[in-house]
């Protein structure tokens, strides 16, 4: 007797859920808002996965990596972006600690296929996927306009910068800063410049400046291109009793917020939505993972922090705020806090 094979309704097995693999190379994690940004990103990694996880999509497994400050970090970081491109992840993800010193290794990244995200900083040399940051021209132009309002257009402000030209998000927001009292008419003599972005070389930088310009009423005005820098600059200051000074600053690290709220020195902070840029960074990079497009460009849009403003500040976290106008005299009176998109590229 011939015996029927059996049948069976059994549906195919399911093919597993893929692992996407993010290399996420991040610069410091002594720059409060940088922190706050990987903060963000990974918040939003966490809530990416959980929402693929509804839906049988690809989970995002990050592999992270910190350069650390100064010129040791941006050789550590060119070495961890090389290593990186080893180990073939689908997307790269890069907070640049140089915008020159890391062409060799994304361009490492192209010839091999990985497509790289940089956000915060951008990459001189190669092409990148996207580039998310904040828009650091709008960022140094508010503290511009700013600080021009407060003084007659005629008088020469005499001016001490603190800057960083090794990235390019301090060079736009230089730029910006100069932009703006150019546009508002506003003459301005630049005494020095001192190059600070971190606590450390902040508070050399401050002391630098008490002794190059020791006497009372010798500096007008101070230009911080950041926070990491600027705040211990300020404690350096304020410690010498130097109040007549007057501070702008960026970044929006809340001991800036709680110095413009107590009239420290400071008195304009552009800062940054932290959160929403390394959120917007690691969405970018799991659409490019699941083969989704994306802008070439997004610009995040800074806060302009005074003690007339304080009220509308929401925090690094978000969410930004509705638009206003500005309570001081400004050509573009009103601030807007849309997400700039384009796909043009640098």
């Amino acid at each position: 007797m011939s015996v029927l094979p059996a049948v069976t309704n059994a549906a195919p097995a399911a093919s597993p859920i893929r692992t996407l693999h993010i290399g996420v190379l991040y610069w410091s994690m002594n720059i409060p808002g940088q922190v706050a940004m990987r903060s963000g990103l990974e918040a939003q990694a966490r809530h990416l996965n959980d929402t693929a996880r509804q839906h049988g999509q690809p989970q995002l497994e990050l592999l992270p990596m910190v350069a650390g400050d100064g010129a040791a970090g941006v050789e550590r970081q060119v070495s961890q972006m090389f290593d990186m491109v080893r180990r073939k992840p689908d997307v790269i993800v890069v907070q640049p600690t140089d915008n020159a010193a890391l062409a060799g290794p994304l361009r490492a990244a192209n010839q091999a296929g990985i497509p790289v995200v940089a956000y915060d900083q951008y990459i001189s040399g190669g092409n990148m996927a996207a580039y998310i940051t904040s828009d650091n021209r709008q960022a140094g132009y508010l503290d511009g306009e700013y600080v021009a309002a407060q003084f007659p257009d005629d008088k020469a402000i005499r001016l001490v910068l603190v800057e960083y030209p090794r990235v390019s998000s301090t060079v736009e927001r230089l730029n910006g800063f100069l932009d703006a009292l150019r546009d508002q008419g506003q003459a301005y003599k630049i005494l020095k410049s001192y190059e600070a972005v971190e606590p450390v070389a902040g508070q050399l930088a401050g002391q630098q400046m008490l002794h190059d310009f020791s006497a009372k009423g010798s500096v007008d005005a101070v230009f911080a291109v950041n926070d990491g820098g600027g705040v211990s600059v300020v404690d350096v200051l304020a410690a010498a009793g130097r109040s007549e000074i007057m501070v702008a600053s960026i970044d929006g690290d809340p001991k800036s917020v709680d110095n413009v709220r107590a009239g420290r020195l400071t008195r304009i902070d552009s800062a940054q939505f932290c959160g929403p840029l390394g959120a917007q960074a690691i969405s970018a990079a799991y659409a490019i993972a699941t083969g989704k497009s994306v802008p070439r460009q997004a610009l995040v849009p800074v806060f302009p922090i005074t003690r007339e403003t304080l009220d509308r500040y929401p925090g690094w976290d978000g969410p930004i705020p509705d638009q206003f106008t500005k309570p001081w005299q400004a050509r573009n009176p009103v601030w807007r806090g849309d997400i700039k998109f384009a796909n043009d590229g640098k």
